[in-house]
């Protein structure tokens, strides 16, 4: 994931928006080994959008570094939206 996350950020072209549900909020946190990615595509404008009933379950409220929350509605509209859905 992470070789993934380095080479989608030095891309020239990069997605609008990734979902991190279930496991995938572990990358989202203060110390994953991918934050510099993450941080690197946030900023390029790639809108990071972590999994709210994730967060709670896994109890990381506190922990994520970067991209923001949004819940299952939102996250459904965004999948029922995109021409495309890449998933690992």
């Amino acid at each position: 994931m992470g070789s993934f996350l380095r080479k989608l950020w030095a891309s020239e072209k990069k997605p609008d928006k990734i979902i991190f549900y279930n496991d995938g909020i572990h990358l989202l946190v203060e110390k994953s080994a991918v934050l510099d990615a993450l941080e690197g595509l946030s900023k390029a404008g790639v809108d990071l959008i972590a999994c709210i009933t994730c967060v709670k379950y896994y109890q990381l409220d506190n922990k994520i570094a970067v991209g923001r929350m949004g819940d299952m509605v939102e996250i459904i509209s965004i999948l029922m939206k995109s021409d495309k859905i890449i998933t690992p």
